[in-house]
């Protein structure tokens, strides 16, 4: 992956860090913990130009953003709010749905905001801003201003460390891990209490 990483930094340049940063807001797996160090090191050696490359990430981390809010704007919390209602979607009720949307809908820039700055959530928010309605200019606004601090955080950290900059990853990925873990138990918990629950069928035979 690194190796796959630094070869498109070095052919195209800040372009090539804003496509990666792109990528890494839909495919969560590529992993922003390498593409910004390395482009702060590659940017201490004189190879990319730090005023350009954290522009180019941050437009990357909002356009991959906006794609999955559209996502979520397509599945609207009413369509969500029918799916939950069949026995089959185990994992969340139509009051969970409720519940979640309320709290988006008081919460909802304080999480996007904070969530930019955490592994993986970082990725995902964006489908619940986009299913809760949030007003399309304040996630982007949201979404500039958070990406753009982890950005700076770890394109500055890349410039520090300089040739150590892998160890950003190696500090931040077992973290990742955790969050994602964290994610996977919360979705299991949910579909047992799902099933549990034995919440009647709705609009299904």
């Amino acid at each position: 992956m690194a190796d796959w990483i630094f070869g498109i930094v070095d052919a195209l340049g800040a372009l090539g860090v804003g496509l990666l940063i792109l990528l890494e807001n839909v495919i969560p797996p590529i992993p922003s913990e390498v593409i910004l160090p390395l482009a702060g090191f590659r940017a201490r050696t004189g190879a990319l130009n730090v005023l350009t490359v954290w522009p180019a990430a941050t437009a990357g981390s909002v356009l991959g953003a906006l794609l999955l809010y559209g996502l979520g704007a397509w599945l609207g919390h009413e369509r969500l709010h029918r799916l939950a209602g069949h026995r089959w979607f185990v994992f969340a009720s139509q009051k969970d749905i409720d519940r979640g949307d309320e709290l988006f809908d008081r919460h909802g820039g304080k999480v996007v905001l904070l969530a930019r700055c955490v592994p993986f959530l970082r990725s995902v928010v964006s489908i619940p801003a986009g299913i809760s309605g949030m007003p399309v200019l304040r996630f982007t606004v949201l979404t500039a201003i958070g990406s753009g601090v982890w950005n700076a955080a770890f394109i500055g950290l890349g410039w520090a460390l300089g040739e150590n900059w892998t160890t950003v990853e190696q500090w931040l990925g077992p973290v990742s891990y955790v969050v994602i873990g964290l994610l996977v138990v919360g979705l299991v918990v949910l579909a047992v209490r799902r099933r549990r629950s034995g919440q009647p069928t709705v609009g299904s035979s």
